[in-house]
Order: structure tokens, then sequence, then C-alpha cells
């Protein structure tokens, strides 16, 4: 392993030029730039880096939707052990679901976000937020925005809770239950779906981005009105508007952990947790089959997203990475970023794992766009490897 004075924690042999980008990144940054890369190859870490005052490997921070993959993982492994099925009505698994034109709503379709259940008229309280039981509850009983199975939108800070609300009913436990027993307990993961109190002192808070006056013109141009999609989804309609910048620093949301953006981890963890679904690590299976991944990364919403207003890809419960964010990944690359800037993804033809975090809100929100070159350099890497 080999060492840099400018960025902290090491790479393995014929990994020294994700090194030198990071390094790169780092120096062409503002003073307060403060984040961590790490990326395991065919279940060995092979990049762990870190930079910023104060930080170290063990910092955690605020993922927000990098979270979606630590729920849809237990997803997966539920429909791998046919607990799930996929292609029945969720009204299956939670009979109350099936009021205002859902009741023909599939699972499948749920996790490809084509329920058209993105907020409710009225939006969500702070406390609702933190609450994936509150929110199915008043999710169940809305109209959808559009008609369910027939388009597909981005459901941002529901998502989670309706495959959540599947699981529970399904198993009688919810999804941070089982993510905690199957998943992050037996691999020692830094990424959690609920912080323990005793983890708090490693929490570092979400720091609000720094727009350019381009950036912010931009920003200006692409605001919405209270009641448009884009809006409701992200729950700027509701009394208290989210500020979704600080809403990891609220000690309620790190505690329950809500399975769309409540997750808390560092790069370590998101990079194992990965490695840990596609590769052999510490001598364990991978946790998902061949067969159930594929199933998972194929793409089953692609096109315009009536939430985002753009293209999008998404496969079931996962965005598909290759074709949203980073076109040189392998087909069939599973994966989520989060809105600051996270980025976390499992490109199983080349057995590479990928975790990014950062303290500072980028812009313009979802993977930073240095990932880019972080996630080629690493990707260079593995396949000459």
């Amino acid at each position: 392993m080999t060492q840099d004075s400018t960025v902290q924690g090491t790479v393995a042999e014929g990994y020294e030029a994700v090194r030198e980008e990071f390094a790169a990144f780092v120096a062409g940054e503002q003073p307060d730039y403060e984040g961590q890369l790490c990326a395991y190859v065919d279940g060995r870490r092979v990049v762990d880096l870190w930079a910023g005052e104060g930080v170290d490997a063990g910092s955690l921070y605020g993922v927000f939707s990098c979270t979606k993959g630590a729920a849809h993982l237990v997803t997966a492994l539920l429909v791998q052990d046919g607990t799930l099925e996929l292609d029945r009505k969720v009204t299956y698994y939670w009979p109350e679901f099936g009021v205002e034109g859902k009741s023909t709503l599939t699972l499948r379709d749920l996790l490809a976000h084509r329920a058209g259940l993105v907020g409710t008229d009225t939006g969500f309280s702070p406390a609702e937020l933190a609450d994936d039981r509150a929110l199915a509850e008043r999710l169940a009983d809305q109209r959808p925005f559009w008609r369910p199975g027939n388009a597909f939108g981005y459901h941002a800070l529901t998502m989670g809770a309706l495959t959540g609300e599947v699981v529970r009913r399904a198993t009688g436990h919810t999804v941070q239950e089982l993510y905690e027993e199957r998943v992050r307990a037996p691999y020692g993961l830094d990424f959690h779906l609920g912080l323990p109190a005793s983890r708090e002192p490693r929490f570092r808070t979400t720091q609000p981005m720094m727009p350019n006056p381009a950036q912010q013109a931009e920003a200006e141009l692409c605001r919405t009105g209270p009641h448009t999609l884009p809006s409701i989804a992200r729950n700027q309609h509701a009394p208290t508007p989210t500020d979704l910048e600080s809403l990891p620093n609220d000690r309620a949301v790190r505690a329950s952990g809500p399975a769309s953006v409540g997750g808390v981890a560092s790069a370590r963890g998101l990079a194992g947790m990965y490695a840990a679904m596609i590769s052999e690590v510490d001598e364990k299976a991978p946790l998902l089959k061949g067969d159930t991944l594929a199933e998972f990364g194929q793409p089953h919403s692609a096109g315009h997203d009536l939430v985002c207003r753009s293209h999008s890809v998404f496969g079931l419960g996962f965005e598909c990475t290759a074709e949203v964010w980073h076109p040189f990944l392998g087909a069939g690359t599973v994966g989520h970023c989060g809105a600051s800037g996270a980025q976390a993804f499992a490109d199983p033809r080349a057995g590479l794992a990928y975790g990014y975090t950062r303290r500072r809100f980028a812009y313009p929100g979802g993977a930073a766009p240095e990932n880019d070159r972080l996630a080629a350099a690493v990707h260079e890497a593995a396949l000459k490897g």
C-alpha cells in the first residue's frame, strides 16, 4: 500500500492514479473541503482515502438517497428468499394500499418509481419525515399523481417508506431491523439505518452548498411553483417546507434512519455494503445471486422522469448508475447517489464496489461532479488489475 502527504489513507499497488486524481481534486477545492473515497475490487479494499480537517476513515456523514441502496438490498434479499414476489400486487401484502386507483399496482412497479406517490396533497411534517410508518399511513390514503404503472418519477422522500411497509407487512420486521441483522452487523459496516447514540461523536454535520453566482442564477431558473410535481416530491408545499440540506443534522432522522434519506455512513461503509452484495467478503458468499442482481439491475423505468423533468433510468429500487451517471461502467451496475454529492455503486462485471462521501452539499445535487473523475480512475485501475 502507498501513502500521500496531501490526501490521507492508502491505495493498493496499481491504484496510485486514483490517489493522484483525488489529491488533484482536493487541491482545487475550497479550503473547507471534506470527503472520503473507498473502493473494493473482488472483495478486497483497494482504495481508502480521505481529506479535510478533523476527518478520518471512521467519520460519518448523512448520505441521503444512498440510503435507498441499503433499503433495496434488503428487498432484493427477500425476493431472493421467496418472501416477496415482484409481480404480486402491493395489496397482497398491504391491503389498505388499494384505494384511490392503486389496487392493481405490483411490487415490481412500486420499486421502479411508477406508483405516482411522490408526496401527499398537503405535505409531511418534520416528524413524519423521520417516521417511515407515518409516511406509509399517509401514502396509503393518497390519490396518485399519475396513473400507477403508466409513467414514472423519482419518489425521493417516499420510496423507502413505501417498499418498507411492504417489507414490514410481509415479515413483521422493519427494513432497518432486517438491514441491521442481515447486512450491517455481519460485515461490521459503518453504514447505518438508525445511528446509535454511541456513534454520534463520529457524525459530521452536513454543510450547505455554496454555489457561485452563475449556479445561483441557474437554480433560480429551475425553481418551480409550490404545487408542481417537483415541489411536492421535495415537500416544498408543506406548512414547514423541507430543508433537504439539513435533514441529517436532525438527531431524530439519524436515530430512526428513514429508508429513503436517513442513512449515515462513511465511504468505507458505502463501498463495503456493495462489495458484500456482489463479492465474497470475509469468506462470506456474495449476498445476492447473479439472477437476483440482474433482475434488480435491469432497467425497468427509462425515459422522461415526471418529477426530475429529465431523462432517468431506474432498476428495482436502485439507480442504473451506468445509464444515469457514469457511462463507462458495466451494464447491470446498480447503486444510488445521495443529494449531498455522495455516490455508491457496484459494477459486477468489473468486480468493483465504490463509495464516496462529502460534507458540504455539492451543486446541483445528486452525485457530485468529481465522481466522474474518481470513479473513472478506479474503474480503469480495476480493469487493468
